[in-house]
Order: C-alpha cells, then structure tokens, then sequence
C-alpha cells in the first residue's frame, strides 16, 4: 500500500480557512521516459495491437499498440508519432507505440499508462477531490469479480474506490468517452453506483490523454449504454472528475481538470460526425469493436 504524503516543501502548500486544511498543487508528479522516444509516421493499424510505423531514417517497423479502443480520430496515415524501446530485442515487438500528434497536440496513446500517472498525483495531493487519505492501493478486487484502479483508504474518512478510464477521442474543443463500445465500462460504472448507493464513496475518473480540450462529455452516439450508466451512477452518488494530461517526449503527468458536461444532449442529427463514428466499420480485419477498458 502506498502511504499518502503529507505536505513537503515544493511539492504542495497548505491554506488553512473554513476549518479545514486544504492542499494546493505547486508540483505535479510526472512519469519519466528513461530515453527520448523514436519519432516516425504512422503508417496504418493493422490489428488492434500491431501498428506499422515508418521512421525517419526510412526504416520500416511494427510496433505494438497498447490501445485496444478504436482511437477515432488518432489512427490517420502520415500522422507523426513517438515509439518508445523496451531495449529488449528478443521482445516480438520491440517498441511501442507512445503517442501520436493530431494537429497541433500530441495525444498519448498508451493506456498502460494513465493508471500509474493518477496514482502518483492522488498519492502527492495533487487532485483535491482525492486528497487527505492515508493510504492507496491498486488493483484491488471488488464487487462482482471487478477491480478497483485505485483504493484510497483512511481511518477516519474511511475508503474511497477510483475507477480511471483513459480517453484519446476529441470532437473540436470536446473531449469525449468511449471511442467503441464499452460493455466492460458499464459494468464497472454500475459497481461504483452499488457501492454509492451502500453509502461509500466512489469515483468515476476520466483521463484525457490530450491538452486541447476544455469540457468532458460522454459519447452518447457511439455508445447509449455507457452514457445512461454514467447518468445513473451519479445519480446514485457517484462523483465523477475529468483531467487533461501533459503529454511531452519525455514525461507525463496530469494538467488540469476539465468541467463536465453529463446531461442528456439532443439526439446527433443524422450524417453528423458522431453519427458517422458510430457507424464506420473498423478499418482492418477485427472482431467488432468493442472496448473492454
């Protein structure tokens, strides 16, 4: 179990008001690349773990790719890229596909990721909502044959179960989740309301691998399902937090939050763009999409 840390200089201060003590962040912890990645350009998705990639030396390579939504919007040919080497060469796919650049943003893509950068934020103090526990744990079953991201535990408060769900889909300024459909997602999401509803405290996180962002939504049009749990879940009294992600070559770490925007919207006027992502059928052999993150 990780022990939560108390305030130390240069990582967080502590205002004192309203009769509670209340951290303020000055230093987010990040997750450091012991090497610069590999840049190339994508060439396609071949599967949903093998990405092709050629490099700027004109190399051409498989990488492995460590998402298994569909990455609407982040799998476009010619699109640059970061690969990082796990330095082993008897590994079947040497490198790994890190994060790719849509416009003007890079967007990680690695979903073995996001998981350790929540945790070391929530253990520094980092994410106010999630401050003030004694201790943290990953990984811990729960539920119905579930396991929780993240168990924040405490003598006096009590325990709190953190699910964090990682997102790289963006329409314009409106970051959204999921990319596919998640049944998976939805059963996780009507754990954390049974456990609401048994009056513990339990969050929904959302992770958004990107900075260009400024509002979260769910993405009712590519899965109903999910956005009707996640409607339900907090209205059994599940909290639900948003965080963009600062993405560079050698680090990652969270930015900022996002604000939220759950409410049922009205239904995508057919041939718009969400429409048109919920129908478009993958673009190699698969089995039909489907998220089980």
């Amino acid at each position: 179990m990780t022990t939560m840390a108390p305030p130390v200089p240069g990582s967080r201060k502590v205002v004192r008001g309203e009769g509670a003590d209340k951290p303020i962040a000055t230093r987010m912890p990040r997750v450091r690349f012991p090497a610069p990645p590999l840049e190339g350009r994508l060439l396609r998705r071949t599967q949903r773990f093998f990405a092709e990639v050629e490099l700027d030396d004109g190399a051409r390579i498989v990488a492995h790719c460590p998402n298994t939504g569909s990455l609407l919007g982040c799998k476009e040919p010619g699109s640059r890229v970061w690969l990082r080497d796990s330095g082993n060469p008897e590994r079947k796919l040497r490198f790994t596909w890190q994060a790719v650049r849509v416009g003007r943003t890079w967007v990680n893509v690695d979903t073995s990721l996001p998981n350790r950068v929540v945790a070391e934020a929530v253990a520094a103090g980092m994410v106010p909502e999630l401050a003030g526990y004694a201790g943290l744990r990953r990984e811990v079953p729960y539920g119905r044959g579930a396991r929780i991201d993240l168990l924040l535990e405490d003598a006096r408060r009590g325990s709190c179960h953190v699910e964090v769900k990682c997102t790289t889909y963006a329409e314009g300024r409106v970051a959204l989740f999921p990319d596919a459909v998640t049944e998976r997602g939805t059963r996780h999401l009507r754990e954390l309301a049974r456990l609401a509803r048994a009056g513990r405290r339990a969050v929904q996180l959302f992770f958004v691998a990107r900075a260009d962002v400024e509002v979260f939504r769910p993405a009712d049009a590519i899965d109903p399902e999910y956005g009707r749990a996640l409607r339900r879940a907090l209205a059994a009294g599940v909290e639900v937090l948003a965080w963009t992600a600062r993405v560079e070559a050698r680090h990652l770490e969270l930015l900022a939050p996002l604000p939220l925007e759950i409410a049922r919207r009205g239904r995508p006027r057919s041939g718009s763009a969400h429409t048109r992502a919920s129908a478009r059928a993958p673009d190699y052999p698969a089995a039909p999409w489907t998220r089980p993150c």
